[in-house]
């Protein structure tokens, strides 16, 4: 169970990354957020949550790293609150702000990495 948080944390990063460039681009197009765009953060946050109760359940087998588990938390919450804030935003701004939302979470998946202790 280990090695599937560990891994599914990689792939969170890389995924972050790559959504995080996207909706900086789009940005530089002058485009807002695509359905393609915000379905990314949708799943995105879908895999935040799995690699959240994957955690949980290794929770019971060993002790809880509280920094770790804070920033697994904020993980899970920095999406939604960044679309929350950009609603009703100019369109242009709401990509920007998503994409460096979306990089921003993932150096807080690149944090709870460096936390976890392994």
């Amino acid at each position: 169970m280990s090695t599937v948080h560990a891994t599914l944390a990689t792939t969170i990063v890389l995924y972050l990354a790559l959504v995080g460039l996207w909706g900086l681009w789009l940005g530089v197009r002058a485009q807002g957020p695509s359905s393609s765009f915000r379905g990314a953060l949708v799943i995105a946050e879908g895999a935040a949550i799995a690699q959240g109760l994957v955690g949980l359940l290794l929770a019971l087998q060993r002790p809880l790293n509280g920094i770790h588990a804070l920033y697994g938390v904020a993980l899970v919450l920095a999406l939604p609150l960044a679309a929350t804030l950009v609603r009703g935003s100019a369109p242009r701004g709401q990509s920007v702000a998503l994409g460096i939302a979306a990089l921003f979470t993932a150096g807080l998946a690149i944090r709870g990495i460096t936390t976890g202790g392994g």
